[in-house]
Order: structure tokens, then C-alpha cells, then sequence
């Protein structure tokens, strides 16, 4: 387990697991009144937290998959990439994807966060590259299901 450095300027306890095996961490609105969510209209939710990912790791901002599909409202750069060197309030696009307005509320549980180890890559300048069963076949190549 990985120890992450966090300031909550939120009126809400830190970040937790829901359960024993969540991989995401819930993240609320840090708001003071109710914010309406129209049709198609796209805001973007502060959380009041700051964090200081240790380098090597990332922060994805991702949906909540009750939110978007009781409701239709999903993290719109989902996922919301979160850099190592980013010390700013984590604030999330939430966009309504549904044809009623929706309410968001102090508090609410809007998205959650999950960590990720990545790899740095440095780019071989080749002239071909090797062969595979697919090759350049793109979009929709490998069938229906």
C-alpha cells in the first residue's frame, strides 16, 4: 500500500473504499448549494482535496457506475488523468448524458478515484515494425463480439 500526502479543504471526511475489495476511492461534491445538471450540460464539480501522488504513480478520475446508469451522468474525460506533479483541488467534469435535469448536492457522491503504476516509455525511431496476425487492420477488425 502506497502512502499519499493529502490537504482536505472539504467540509466531508477524506476519501474511502465502500468496501474490502473497492478499487476506487468515492469522491464528493465539495459545494455549498445544489448545482442543476441539464441535458447535455457538462460542469465542472470541485472535491476540496489536494494530493501529492508519488512519481511512478497516476490519479484516474472515473464514474460512478450507479450514477450513469440510474441517472446518465458520467465523468466526461473519463478517465480523468491525474499527473504525479499536479498539486491543484481535483475537480471533476461531470456531464448529464440523459434527458432529464439532475441535482447534484453537497456531499454527493460524484466519482472515484483510482491509483495506477505506469511505466515511462522512450520512442526507437524503426523503419518497419514487426509483423502481427492483425497488421494495420483498425476499427471493428477483430468481428462483433
Amino acid at each position: 500500500m502506497i502512502k499519499v500526502p493529502i490537504i482536505n479543504n472539504s467540509h466531508y471526511d477524506l476519501p474511502s473504499y465502500s468496501t474490502k475489495q473497492s478499487s476506487g476511492l468515492d469522491l464528493r461534491a465539495n459545494i455549498l448549494e445544489k448545482i442543476i445538471l441539464a441535458p447535455f450540460d457538462r460542469k465542472l464539480i470541485p472535491t476540496g482535496l489536494s494530493i501529492s501522488i508519488p512519481e511512478g504513480y497516476e490519479a484516474q478520475v472515473r464514474p460512478r457506475s450507479g450514477l450513469s446508469i440510474k441517472n446518465g451522468i458520467t465523468v466526461l474525460n473519463s478517465p480523468g488523468t491525474i499527473d504525479s506533479d499536479y498539486r491543484g483541488d481535483i475537480g471533476v467534469i461531470l456531464i448529464n448524458l440523459s434527458k432529464e435535469s439532475y441535482s447534484i448536492n453537497p456531499g454527493d457522491r460524484i466519482a472515484q478515484l483510482v491509483f495506477s503504476k505506469y511505466e515511462k516509455i522512450e520512442w526507437g525511431i524503426v523503419s518497419d515494425l514487426t509483423d502481427s496476425n492483425r497488421g494495420k487492420s483498425g476499427f471493428g477488425s477483430t468481428g462483433k463480439n
